[in-house]
């Protein structure tokens, strides 16, 4: 199993819809995907329109990342309610938030990589982080192959983009950087385009094509669906963006 961690420094970069973005494209080609919900808020559990109840959730993984809790954490997508077992959901919490500290001692990081290790019968594993570089997210790093930073064409965007890839480069060992995904991008907005272009300048191949803002991603939420179902020109313009991003996550070094 191939791990994702999709991360960002600040908040209002549209991470979620990354990740939901990333989950469409997967179950488009049929690798089974499981998407891990850190972040408190839950908004992947909710956007892959999980509605079964299962006795735990990502919080009880956490403290207690045993095989049988694990297990009872993770909940099919209602994208796939006729494929069982090719989009699944480990469950989010707002219980999280009270592992979210920054103090978090180094058992505790690793936890998340102990339970994925069991259950890992999935290609691919997709980690929805907070909108900060705490507990969740350093967990995160840990249990990842690869991560991919999501930030967005601003005047704060170069900080919390440069914090979060020396943090990542510092562990040991440390994941593949995937690259940095702009999102929300608007072309016509001269600020937009000079931000893009500085990130560009400092982080250089490491910036990839950046994700339009569109009406699609909140219709695709809007209606429970994968982006890649909608038939909108627009929608299939911005699903084969996904399906490049995440040829990038699943190819071998």
């Amino acid at each position: 199993m191939i791990s994702l961690a999709v991360c960002s420094a600040k908040g209002g970069v549209g991470k979620t819809s990354v990740v939901l973005g990333l989950a469409s494209a997967a179950l488009q080609r049929g690798t089974s995907t499981l998407v891990v919900d850190l972040d408190p808020q839950a908004d992947a559990t909710s956007g892959l329109d999980v509605s079964a109840q299962r006795p735990h959730d990502v919080a009880a993984v956490l403290r207690n990342p045993k095989r049988r809790v694990a297990e009872e954490a993770v909940a099919p997508s209602g994208w796939v309610s006729d494929h069982p077992g090719l989009l699944d959901v480990l469950t989010g919490s707002a219980e999280s938030a009270g592992l979210d500290g920054p103090d978090a001692d180094e058992e505790a990081l690793r936890s998340l990589r102990r339970a994925l290790r069991k259950v890992d019968d999935h290609d691919l594993a997709l980690l929805d982080t907070p909108p900060s570089l705490n507990g969740l997210t350093r967990s995160a790093w840990r249990a990842a192959d690869a991560v991919l930073v999501v930030s967005d064409a601003s005047r704060f965007s170069v900080a919390a983009v440069d914090r979060t890839l020396r943090e990542v480069r510092a562990l040991r060992p440390a994941p593949r950087v995937v690259g940095v995904l702009v999102n929300r991008f608007t072309q016509r907005s001269g600020e937009q385009r000079f931000r893009y272009e500085e990130l560009r300048s400092l982080f250089g191949d490491l910036v990839l094509e950046p994700l339009p803002d569109r009406a699609a991603v909140p219709q695709s939420q809007g209606a429970g669906l994968p982006l890649h179902a909608l038939r909108a020109r627009t929608a299939k313009t911005l699903a084969l963006q996904f399906d490049a991003v995440l040829d990038r996550v699943l190819e071998k070094d």
